[in-house]
């Protein structure tokens, strides 16, 4: 049976990455939702874009935009966001890909490409959270690769369960309408890497080891 799959927040750390896709080995079936924060703190950023790209010729992927590839876009046009991409890694991001120009040479079309959600009939991938009340193509993109615990702190009135990103947490998240997937990956050096796995109406986890 075809499986729905999330990752998010994988911030550079290309062997839990790689770790846990073989763990999965997806297929053609599948469908791997990646959910944002591809890049800094850790030390492989260019590496893990160009495996979530690969990962398009094994299964259906679809790419969502995190806080800090909002913070790369407008890098160059904000001085907030300029501030907000170097001192939260954005120096390791420039020396993987060996300058900050080259960021947008090997990968800018797809950075410029990424989805702001993904949308299912059981579920809404979204990097970080959406506001209450305001309908999915009216919600503002900063809020949903931003917000934090005025979202996971409230119920919120869609139909679908909301798996998201963007605030760490020891172990995911489970409430009785979204489930948090983000484990501390690349913000701390001991944390796996976590995915959710929808499988025939039975939801799961699978974990990275604390590979180097």
């Amino acid at each position: 049976m075809a499986r729905l799959i999330a990752i998010t927040d994988i911030h550079g750390e290309y062997e839990k990455l790689c770790y846990l896709l073989e763990e999965i080995n997806p297929t053609l079936k599948d469908t791997i939702i990646f959910m944002g924060d591809y890049i800094d703190r850790g030390a492989k950023s260019k590496e893990v874009v160009d495996k979530v790209i690969s990962m398009k010729n094994i299964c259906n992927c679809e790419y969502l935009i995190g806080s800090h590839e909002y913070a790369l876009l407008h890098s160059d046009s904000d001085e907030y966001y300029k501030w907000l991409f170097w001192n939260y890694g954005g120096d390791a991001t420039a020396r993987s890909y060996g300058s900050y120009e080259n960021i947008f040479k090997i990968h800018g079309d797809f950075f410029n490409s990424l989805k702001a959600y993904y949308l299912t009939d059981k579920y809404l991938f979204v990097h970080a959270g959406i506001r209450t009340g305001i309908p999915l193509g009216e919600q503002n993109l900063v809020d949903m690769v931003y917000m934090r615990s005025e979202f996971y702190d409230k119920k919120h009135n869609l139909p679908q369960k909301i798996i998201f990103g963007h605030t760490e947490f020891e172990s995911p998240q489970i409430w009785e309408d979204k489930i948090c997937i983000d484990t501390g990956c690349g913000k701390f050096k001991n944390h796996p890497l976590t995915a959710f796995i929808s499988e025939n109406d039975k939801e799961y986890f699978l974990q990275s080891p604390n590979v180097a």
